[in-house]
């Protein structure tokens, strides 16, 4: 399966952030980038909504791995607590190497719509032409980035950032991003229809109903529709 589950393609994009410090400001690059991160939270909706095919996606700053506390929280690690039949040094000494990043990351992960092409540099094309002012303001502090100057150079650098993924998020019909958002926006003034018209007699039923299924145009799918990025009934 891979990257890929039907038309939907799953993108982990790992970009090491660069050690720098803005000297005007006094924040660390990967503090920089977190921060315009956070400030994406105030706005109407995320820039994301912009990119055609986005499923969902999640950014965020990777500052380092971590690891669990030893011991664990089984049975027998309390009982080994109580009883250390093993010495402590010689647990530690069987546990693996703490591991430590060289770099901070900006992280990127999506799930998109690719079509049954499998290809994901078209997305990552549009990505470029819809919000490339965005994506320049994030990944300029990044490696590398300083040598993308076009949509073509945005994809092959993030598609040389991606990581093998696997898991999916479950909630999509494998259906282009129109189609899945048309179905929601029905979805929810059907269910929108019902609470209001409840008791009614069937003869003034069926009249609201011609005129609910008019309103709706369900094969229309560019409106009305669910806006990208809204998660509820005005």
């Amino acid at each position: 399966m891979g990257n890929l589950s039907g038309n939907a393609y799953a993108l982990t994009v790992l970009s090491p952030i660069k050690p720098g410090i803005i000297a005007d400001e006094q924040i660390a690059y990967a503090d920089k980038v977190r921060s315009i991160l956070q400030g994406w939270n105030g706005l109407p909706n995320s820039p994301m909504t912009a990119v055609p095919q986005t499923y969902l996606c999640r950014y965020f700053v990777l500052d380092n791995v971590y690891t669990e506390s030893q011991p664990g929280g089984s049975a027998p690690d309390t009982l080994n607590d109580w009883l250390p039949v093993v010495p402590d040094w010689l647990r530690r000494a069987a546990m693996p190497a703490h591991d430590q990043l060289k770099s901070r990351y900006l992280v990127f992960s999506a799930n998109v719509y690719v079509g049954p092409s499998g290809d994901i540099a078209p997305y990552l094309r549009g990505m470029w032409q819809a919000i490339r002012k965005e994506v320049e303001s994030i990944w300029q502090y990044c490696y590398g980035f300083d040598e993308v100057k076009d949509a073509d150079g945005f994809a092959a650098y993030i598609q040389r950032c991606a990581l093998p993924a696997s898991l999916f998020f479950v909630g999509s019909n494998d259906e282009p991003l129109p189609e899945q958002l048309k179905a929601l926006y029905i979805k929810q003034q059907f269910a929108r229809f019902a609470v209001d018209n409840q008791g009614l007699p069937t003869a003034t039923l069926r009249q609201n109903f011609q005129a609910f299924m008019k309103q709706i145009a369900p094969h229309e799918l560019a409106t009305p529709t669910w806006e990208p990025g809204k998660y509820r009934l005005p």
